[in-house]
């Protein structure tokens, strides 16, 4: 089940909507300052949180700011404030939803399991992909990307970066590559692989100026992992 970091200053509330939470089979934890609040959400064993917006030593505001620099952790604001203008405030902030005290558990529940379902919803999406630094490939949708800019590769171009990536930190011979990506043997010169890891660092590596893919010698190619 999933976990919720509940960041709320106000002892009475947050011990009810904790124990609430914890009714419904959820997993909590709580802060009641915005600094450990944010530590605690940037923990990957966070799953959502619960944000008010008046607290001490950072706001909500300035916490939801920070999480989203460096994390796509679900936020739903929790405040007594019903003005427009924070609501609209918060969620340009970064927040995926906003309710106002006093509010009704029912509404903040059904509001939790749709944020979590669509959370779950894009892991799965981005599940398959494969990535090295800022360069990212999507198996599925056949695309290849860098910081978010497409790169347009042939299809063996692709399957041959794809099949690289997959087989991260492996020496993979000629031959493997060969019968992966040609889908053939092949008991004749490997060169062809010779040539397609060219194309792709003419077309990848030199123009953003990587080099990620390692010859080895008497073997194949590999990439390692960024240090």
């Amino acid at each position: 089940m999933a976990k919720i970091l509940i960041v709320e200053d106000d002892s009475k509330i947050a011990r009810f909507v904790e124990l609430e939470l914890r009714h419904e089979g959820y997993e909590t934890e709580t802060a009641t300052d915005g600094r450990t609040g944010l530590a605690k959400a940037l923990e990957p064993q966070t799953d959502l949180v619960l944000l008010d917006i008046m607290l001490p030593e950072l706001s909500g505001m300035e916490v939801c700011r920070r999480i989203r620099q460096e994390s796509s952790v679900p936020v739903i604001m929790l405040t007594a404030k019903g003005d427009v203008t924070d609501k609209v405030a918060g969620l340009d902030m970064g927040a995926n939803d906003y309710m106002t005290k006093p509010f009704a558990i029912e509404e903040l529940l059904a509001r939790i399991r749709v944020a979590l379902k669509s959370r779950s919803g894009e892991q799965k999406k981005n599940d398959g992909l494969l990535s090295h630094g800022k360069l990212t490939v999507d198996p599925a949708a056949r695309q290849v990307s860098f910081d978010g800019e497409p790169l347009s590769l042939t299809k063996k171009e692709f399957d041959l970066l794809a099949f690289l990536l997959k087989n991260k930190n492996r020496a993979v011979p000629r031959e493997e590559l060969l019968s992966a990506v040609w889908d053939y043997d092949y008991a004749g010169d490997t060169n062809v692989v010779d040539v397609y890891v060219r194309y792709l660092r003419q077309k990848v590596e030199e123009p953003l100026g990587l080099r990620f893919i390692e010859t080895v010698r008497g073997v194949g190619y590999m990439v390692r992992d960024e240090n």
